[in-house]
C-alpha cells in the first residue's frame, strides 16, 4: 500500500475570505526541529490571512509533532520557548477574567502539560480548571493536580463537543487557535461548550506584528510546519461576532511576549551549527543571554507599537 500523501493539494484561494489574491509571504524549513522539507506560507491581499499552502494533511501534522529529537535538547530555543509560559506571564493573563464574573468551570484547550490551569488556580482558587489537549500530556497534568478533569482529543471532535457541551463558564485558547486546521470550527466547538453568557479568552499571535516581515521565517510565530494560520485581529474579532459574540476587550499590549529578537538568534543558531559540533551552541549562551536582555528591555516600549507580537480577546456568548 502506497504512503499517504502528507500535504493536501495546494489551493489558490484564501481559506478565510475565498480571495484569490494571495502572495508568497515566506518560504521555511522546520527551523525549530530540523526535520526535513520546505513549507510555504501564502497571504491573502484582501483579508490580511496568512496560512500554510499547501497545508499538512492529517497524517503529516502527526509526523512533524512527534518527538522533537536531539536539536530540542540543546537549551537554547527551549530556554527562549519558556517565557511564554512562564507562571508570572500566564497569571497575568488569568488575571485578564478578574473583570468578570469568577467562573466556576474552565476549559484550557491545547493546554498540554496544563501550566496555565497551574497558574491560574493562584488567581481563581475556587474555579474547577479542566483540560483538552491531543497528547497524553493532559493526563499526566491530571495526575499531577494542575487539572481535575482530562480529555484527550480535539475539540472539534463530534464526541467531544457533545459530552463538554454547555459545561464551562470560561474556554481559554492560548496559542493553540493558530495550530488548528479549521480556526473557525474551534471557535464554534468552543462557543458549544461554553455555558450561556460564558466567556472565551483567546491569545494568538499577531501576523500583522511588524516583527514578521523584519525577521521573516526567523520569527519564531511563523514556526513551520507547526502553524497552519496566523489570524489578523480584525478577522478574528469579525468572525466571532458573526457568531453571536459580544467583544469584551482586546489588547495588543499586555499579551507581548519578550523573545522576538532571542528566539531568532536561538533558531539561526541551531541552524547553522550541525548537530556534531553542539559544543558550540553551549559557547553562544552568553550572547543569546544578551540577547534575551535586550528583548526584555525593550518589552516596555515595544508594546505600546506595531512590534507588539500577540493579542488576547475576551468574548462573551450570547
Amino acid at each position: 500500500m502506497p504512503p499517504r500523501p502528507i500535504h493536501e493539494p495546494r489551493r489558490d484561494d484564501c481559506p478565510w475570505c475565498g480571495s484569490k489574491q494571495l502572495c508568497t509571504r515566506l518560504r521555511a524549513p522546520d527551523l525549530l526541529h530540523h526535520r526535513p522539507g520546505m513549507f510555504v506560507v501564502d497571504e491573502c491581499r484582501d483579508c490580511a490571512h496568512v496560512f500554510q499552502n499547501p497545508r499538512l494533511t492529517p497524517e503529516g501534522l502527526a509526523l512533524y509533532h512527534r518527538d522533537p529529537g536531539e536539536y530540542f535538547t540543546t537549551g537554547l530555543t527551549d530556554r527562549v520557548l519558556a517565557t511564554r509560559t512562564g507562571p508570572r506571564r500566564l497569571r497575568a493573563t488569568a488575571r485578564a477574567m478578574l473583570p468578570f464574573r469568577e467562573p466556576e468551570s474552565w476549559l484550557d484547550v491545547g493546554t498540554g502539560h496544563a501550566l496555565f490551569p497551574a497558574a491560574a488556580k493562584e488567581v481563581f482558587p475556587y474555579t474547577a480548571f479542566d483540560g483538552l489537549d491531543p497528547t497524553p500530556r493532559v493526563e499526566r497534568a491530571r495526575v499531577a493536580g494542575h487539572v481535575e478533569e482530562a480529555h484527550i482529543g480535539h475539540l472539534t471532535t463530534p464526541g467531544i463537543t457533545a459530552r463538554l457541551r454547555a459545561r464551562y463558564d470560561v474556554v481559554s485558547i492560548l496559542h493553540h487557535l493558530e495550530h488548528t486546521p479549521d480556526p473557525r470550527a474551534e471557535l464554534r466547538a468552543a462557543l458549544t461548550v461554553l455555558r450561556p453568557g460564558g466567556h472565551l479568552l483567546l491569545e494568538v499571535p499577531d501576523p500583522q506584528s511588524a516583527f514578521a516581515p523584519l525577521l521573516g521565517k526567523w520569527w519564531l510565530p511563523h514556526n513551520q510546519p507547526r502553524h497552519l494560520h496566523l489570524i489578523p485581529l480584525p478577522n478574528l474579532r469579525t468572525e466571532l461576532e458573526r457568531q453571536g459574540c459580544t467583544i469584551l476587550t482586546t489588547d495588543r499590549r499586555r499579551p507581548h511576549i519578550p523573545y522576538d529578537l532571542s528566539a531568532a538568534l536561538a533558531l539561526s543558531l541551531t541552524r547553522a551549527v550541525p548537530p556534531p559540533r553542539k559544543p558550540l551552541l553551549r559557547a553562544a549562551t552568553p550572547l543569546l543571554t544578551a540577547t534575551r536582555t535586550l528583548d526584555h528591555t525593550l518589552a516596555p516600549l515595544l508594546r505600546h507599537t506595531r512590534f507588539s507580537n500577540t493579542y488576547r480577546l475576551i468574548a462573551r456568548t450570547p
